[in-house]
């Protein structure tokens, strides 16, 4: 309804900030219970793991002001400055993490090491580009230089996995040392239990928490903030109590000053604490990583007016405790809490640290999926958890596995300041890693100056160096977990990424040659029957050589073929209307086709029974359109038709499609649906099935037109005979063997590692949800 007399107009504006302000408040509201679950318990244990070790010979006052100084400057530059006001706004099209940084550099730098990439993808709109070339000038060198060197793209590939590995290690950490963390409290009471009993209830807690899993973090996000909220709140007031009943000069602590004297005091005993300290600031990475359910707006809004002042009290008001209670380090947070309130807080202690936990156990599956994108993980089953919040996802391996890890943590060490010290390397190590990135991303995506780029680096490396080192001292003391769990993931992720890298370069190296196809005829020299042949390869242009078996094979071949490659593009999502790219293998009476699919990093392949019907609608158009643009005809025996491709509108095949053209060197041309009036006319008659089975049946009609060109008429005529005909999927059953005269390793890593690992995951047919009773496959050997 039209606003009446511009009084609507002059308020919209106001009305729409209202209603920003309304949503980005309602996010907030929500990321307490997933965002910052594990960074507001930390105060569990953190200063009884910074007082134990060597520090127990400096449990005095000017070491409790001290640490507290210490957390506080720490909280105030790694989280706020940093995290807030710094990293936050290195967003890739609103989502967060290492490998949104990743994907940033990527598409700013040739970096990428994804095989199959092509000049189409840059023209995604999702696809987003830096300043002018002009502005780059001060980055052009580097760029050039990472770009030339192999090597160093590979190992900017392995520092973001290991930052996975080391998130997905804090995933199995978190859970441990929270849930343990928050049980222990009851040895402050009377009524203590034994280590036995008290272990047992933890792992009761574990199981459960890793069983309701499948159920997604959607259906109790209302109820997490809740919890969250009103644990910031017991422990903003009883830091504020202890502040004002043991020690109010704590305040004076806020001063850099006695970290020097921390120092001063305690030496090298003090610089060890540090691997304790940090326990302040983990899960300050799921504030990036979780970007992409809410806002950065939102984020910053929870963190700088209610987390960060609710945690600076409560450390304030536990260093208040501890500096006229000497002897309660440790369990210093259960000890600080007055009587009457100890059982209703242990409560919400309980329960904030399984939400701190459910966070991470989430960002960890968006790990797995988002290395997966990359080639660089198992293929494994991926359930959507949420038609509404899209990204919450659930991996059943990995939870189970997850659990198990945690459950053995849990058990081996039963002790929270063992977990601690492995928890806290975990994290800085993740810190560390993106500092890195996001000094990159300074240089090739913001083009900021070089020693801007460097003061970032030098400044917060010198910081979290620090800690690192400290960490890294912890290793025989549980340290060693996280690099342990590292490695493991990492020979994982390197073995399946080099094994499905040097299975692409075989195809790429030993394809058909065109020549050998088109010499074939159209018949393909077999009996060309009706039907349409998906033939599934990773190639982008050319003939896959297992085509050659396909022909030799098989005594008769589909009347219509389509070469369909999925492939991931280094973007977190992917319009529908931008994901079919259609073209030509070969001239048109040939009847071969190429569709590629492209997916975002984030994307989630969903099997909604409709790609059958998708696919015919888009190679429809792209045969109407290539009648009507002059640049996509050809003549009959050019084989240079391969390499054409249009992008085409797929968001409903029921409506008339809008595409935008791509030529060979991938230039965007605008096309209308106006164009193709036949296009528009060509109608879909759909008949539902029984509602068992989602998939529909989609019956084309051609509508009489007399002025259209009788080839295309003839040649959307057999496609439509085709469809009706049926669908078949082709693929190869490869066995990936490595040559004869391979060495030892490669032998090693292919025969035994990428085997294994293919014959235990699942397969590609399941992976592209390919029904089972349409499916061709043809066993081939590659030998790489």
């Amino acid at each position: 309804m039209e606003p009446e007399s511009g009084i609507g107009s002059s308020t919209s504006p106001c009305q729409f900030s209202l209603v920003t302000l309304s949503r980005n408040l309602l996010l907030a509201y929500q990321s307490f219970g997933v965002v910052y679950g594990d960074l507001s318990t930390s105060p569990l244990y953190v200063y009884s793991s910074a007082f134990s070790g060597k520090l127990r010979n400096h449990h005095n006052q000017e070491a409790v002001y001290g640490a507290f100084s210490l957390i506080f400057w720490t909280l105030t530059f790694v989280p706020l400055i940093k995290y807030v006001i710094i990293v936050m706004s290195a967003d890739d099209s609103g989502e967060g993490g290492t490998f949104a940084l990743y994907s940033l550099l990527c598409r700013h730098a040739k970096l990428s090491l994804l095989p199959n990439q092509q000049a189409a993808d840059e023209e995604l709109s999702s696809y987003r580009y830096g300043p002018s070339s002009a502005q780059a000038a001060s980055s052009s060198a580097l760029r050039r230089f990472l770009e030339k060197h192999k090597r160093l793209r590979t190992a900017l590939l392995l520092v973001v996995l290991f930052g996975a590995c080391m998130l997905i290690g804090d995933g199995v950490l978190t859970s441990a040392i929270s849930v343990l963390s928050s049980v222990s409290g009851i040895q402050s009471t009377e009524s203590k239990l034994t280590n036995a009993e008290l272990l047992l209830l933890a792992c009761i807690i574990l199981v459960g928490l890793f069983a309701l899993q499948h159920c997604g973090t959607h259906r109790v996000a209302f109820m997490f903030a809740p919890i969250v909220i009103i644990w910031l709140l017991f422990i903003f007031s009883i830091g504020l109590y202890n502040i004002i009943y043991w020690n109010p000069k704590i305040v004076y602590a806020l001063s850099p000053h006695y970290i020097v004297k921390f120092f001063r005091e305690t030496g090298k005993d003090g610089w060890l604490s540090l691997g304790g300290i940090l326990l302040s600031i983990t899960g300050t990475e799921a504030m990036f990583a979780d970007l992409g359910h809410f806002t950065a707006l939102s984020i910053r809004l929870a963190f700088v007016f209610v987390i960060y002042p609710c945690l600076v009290v409560q450390y304030m008001g536990q260093a208040a405790f501890l500096s006229m209670n000497l002897d309660s380090f440790s369990n210093s947070f259960y000890a600080s809490i007055p009587e009457p309130f100890f059982w209703p807080v242990f409560v919400v202690a309980t329960l904030a640290a399984i939400v701190g936990s459910q966070a991470v156990i989430t960002a960890t599956f968006s790990i797995v999926k988002q290395c997966h994108a990359l080639g660089c993980f198992p293929r494994v089953k991926v359930v959507h958890t949420s038609k509404h919040i899209y990204g919450q996802i659930y991996i059943p391996e990995i939870n189970w596995i997850l659990m198990v890890l945690t459950l053995a943590v849990t058990i081996g060490f039963q002790d929270t300041t063992l977990i601690g010290n492995a928890y806290g390397l975990a994290c800085m190590t993740v810190m560390f890693i993106t500092t890195f990135l996001m000094g990159l991303v300074i240089v090739f995506v913001w083009q900021r100056n070089f020693f801007l780029a460097t003061f970032f680096l030098l400044f917060f490396w010198l910081i979290e160096g620090t800690y690192l080192s400290a960490a890294l001292m912890k290793v025989p003391q549980g340290g060693w977990l996280p690099l342990a769990l590292s490695v493991i993931f990492m020979l994982i992720m390197y073995i399946w990424h080099y094994g499905t890298r040097r299975k692409y370069n075989y195809d790429l190296h030993n394809k058909v040659s065109l020549k050998w196809v088109l010499g074939l005829g159209p018949s393909l020299g077999i009996v060309r029957v009706p039907g349409i042949g998906l033939i599934y390869s990773e190639l982008t242009t050319g003939v896959p050589s297992i085509f050659s078996h396909f022909v030799t094979n098989l005594p008769a071949f589909h009347k219509v073929l389509v070469f369909v490659c999925v492939k991931s593009v280094p973007v977190p999502y992917v319009s529908p209307d931008e994901r079919f790219l259609i073209g030509r293998v070969c001239p048109r009476p040939y009847r071969m086709y190429r569709c590629i699919v492209r997916y975002g990093y984030k994307d989630i392949q969903r099997d909604d029974g409709d790609f059958e019907n998708l696919l015919v609608q888009s190679v429809a158009e792209f045969i109407q359109m290539e009648a009507v643009e002059p640049h996509y005809s050809s003549s009959e025996t050019s084989p240079s038709v391969d390499g054409r491709m249009a992008v085409i509108s797929t968001r409903d095949i029921r409506s008339s499609m809008t595409l935008t053209v791509t030529e060979q060197d991938f230039v965007s041309v605008s096309g209308s649906s106006s164009k193709s009036i036949t296009l528009q006319s060509l109608r879909s008659m759909y008949e539902d099935d029984t509602p068992s089975i989602r998939r529909r049946q989609v019956r084309f009609q051609l509508p009489p037109n007399p002025r259209m060109d009788p080839v295309v008429r003839e040649e959307l005529m057999d496609l439509i005979r085709a469809k009706e005909a049926g669908v078949a999927y082709i693929m190869g059953h490869s066995y990936v063997k490595a040559r004869r005269n391979s060495s030892f390793i490669k032998k090693l890593a292919i025969d035994i590692g990428y085997s294994f690992l293919r014959k235990n995951c699942r397969g590609p047919s399941v992976a592209l949800n390919i029904p089972h009773i349409s499916l061709i496959e043809v066993g081939m050997i590659y030998y790489v």
